[in-house]
């Protein structure tokens, strides 16, 4: 975050504007097309529901910063309540509160989604020479060995005595990053190079027009071409209607995630004959395994995930093992949350709160939801796990337990309903998809995609391979709705790459 306010204004009570391109939403994708578009000369306003943050914003408290940076103050759930849905809004989008984590995506996914979906241009080498420009545009690189803390070194001292698959992560930090451990309520040091700091930004510097505090309500069309959008001016504490706009556009980007530009997509009657949009919803979702050891590991300091464990994800449609593991951390207050228990026994855990170290693993999903839209900001996702991906998430809890006892944790707690506390691996067996069920365990959401995937096939996808929609023409996406399935980990640099090449098919179609 910059310590001076960048030009990212409210709409005024009653707001007409006209350019050449409209993006909805400022995160990952709409940042990257964004900044490619106004590099190229266009004239482009981006508009984002959530607010303009600056340094001094970041409080690094849970209690205000969660409400601000987090779609419906961070109460977004599946319809059960069973999968907390967590995703970003603010001028830089879930970047500004993810913790940095750069994946590309693994050949044998975009080798399936050649053959199903018809995505030949994703098997060449362009698509890596995207990859690269996109990572050293973002600063990408992994993180260094004296960056790692406690309870990344612990993960991958476990990894390594079971003999399984795993390495370092890479991220995307400046210089400014100082380890403090607050990534996920947004950076205080202007650390991240996230898509606020590192596109828009520049691009605001340029031409480009941004307003926050914009909620888009629909979608503009006439005679079959995208026109522009017309939406409400919110006021940030409250989310109460204070002005309307208007914006006429030669081309209309959808980037609200693959919640919101579905829910948007609906709610503005976007034809849609074979009634795809807002359907085929993967989350990926996570559970937290929490080992105690007899040493302080202070998991909250540093870089809060670096090491990961892949010796259980597998890709494409045959993929026996889908359970991709990964350290990670949680501050005082979501960990009093996951933590069982109530009173005395509570309290006692929370005291051992030095002493834990945690991983998550993360669902590579075949389990597909619904998307629809609510009041407000608000949005229905109603999503179900299956049989096996109920059996995949318990493989995955096993393993992340295995692993923090193989690195000496004294017990390993399992959040399964009723919460187990394990102390051997031979105890592991026992849990089996056919334990868990909706609620047990209660699961963490970070990375919905795929709601309006793209795909050669009008009658089997909702976009084009180069992200405009199949029935409506100027009609783009660039966010993480445009993948054809889960993807199996983090999307930044997915989403920040085909962002980048739907802003050069955009580019072209002019």
């Amino acid at each position: 975050m910059s310590t001076e306010p960048m030009v990212a204004v409210q709409p005024t009570q009653r707001m007409s504007l006209g350019a050449d391109v409209v993006i909805i939403g400022l995160g990952a994708g709409g940042g990257m097309v964004f900044h490619d578009l106004v590099g190229a000369g266009f004239d482009v306003i981006g508009l984002e529901l959530g607010r303009h943050f600056t340094t001094q914003d970041m409080t690094a408290q849970e209690d205000v910063m969660m409400p601000q940076l987090f779609s419906e103050g961070g109460g977004r759930a599946t319809d059960d309540f069973g999968i907390s849905v967590l995703q970003g809004k603010g001028v830089g989008g879930s970047t500004l509160h993810n913790t940095n984590l750069c994946k590309r995506l693994p050949e044998e996914l975009l080798d399936d989604w050649v053959v199903r979906f018809g995505l030949t241009d994703l098997a060449g080498k362009g698509l890596q020479d995207d990859f690269e420009a996109v990572e050293k545009l973002l600063n990408v690189h992994p993180v260094p060995d004296e960056q790692l803390n406690r309870n990344n070194v612990l993960v991958a001292q476990g990894i390594k005595a079971l003999g399984y698959q795993g390495g370092r992560l890479s991220h995307n930090r400046g210089h400014l990053c100082r380890q403090s451990g607050f990534c996920e309520l947004g950076c205080p040091n202007d650390g991240k190079e996230n898509a606020e700091r590192t596109l828009i930004r520049p691009a605001i510097a340029k031409s480009g027009r941004v307003y926050s505090e914009a909620r888009v309500e629909k979608i503009l069309m006439h005679r079959g071409e995208a026109v522009g959008v017309s939406g409400v001016c919110v006021d940030p504490r409250t989310g109460a209607t204070i002005g309307e706009f208007k914006v006429q556009a030669k081309h209309v980007v959808l980037a609200g995630s693959a919640t919101g530009s579905a829910a948007l997509v609906k709610k503005s009657d976007v034809p849609d004959p074979y009634r795809l949009a807002g359907t085929n919803l993967h989350l990926h979702p996570g559970a937290i395994v929490a080992g105690v050891f007899a040493e302080p590991v202070e998991a909250w300091l540093g870089i809060p995930q670096a090491i990961e464990c892949t010796q259980f994800l597998e890709f494409g449609p045959t993929a026996k093992n889908r359970a991709w593991i990964v350290s990670g951390f949680a501050h005082p207050g979501a960990a009093a949350g996951f933590m069982p228990g109530f009173g005395a026994e509570h309290a006692k855990l929370m005291r051992e709160y030095r002493n834990t170290a945690v991983l998550i693993t993360m669902l590579h999903d075949h389990t597909s939801g619904v998307v629809s839209p609510g009041e407000r900001e608000q949005i229905h996702i109603s999503y179900r796990l299956d049989k096996s991906d109920y059996d995949q998430l318990a493989l995955g809890m096993r393993e992340s337990a295995r692993i923090l006892l193989a690195a000496g944790a004294q017990r390993v707690f399992v959040p399964t309903r009723p919460a187990r506390w394990v102390t051997r691996a031979a105890d592991l067996d026992a849990i089996t998809g056919s334990v868990l069920g909706p609620l047990n365990p209660s699961l963490t959401a970070v990375h919905p995609m795929s709601t309006l995937w793209m795909g050669d096939n009008r009658r089997k996808s909702v976009v084009n391979p180069e992200g405009m929609h199949h029935h409506v023409k100027n009609l783009w996406v660039a966010d993480g709705s445009l993948f054809p399935t889960s993807i199996g980990g983090p999307p930044q640099i997915p989403i920040y790459t085909f962002a980048r090449r739907v802003a050069r098919a955009i580019a072209a179609a002019q």
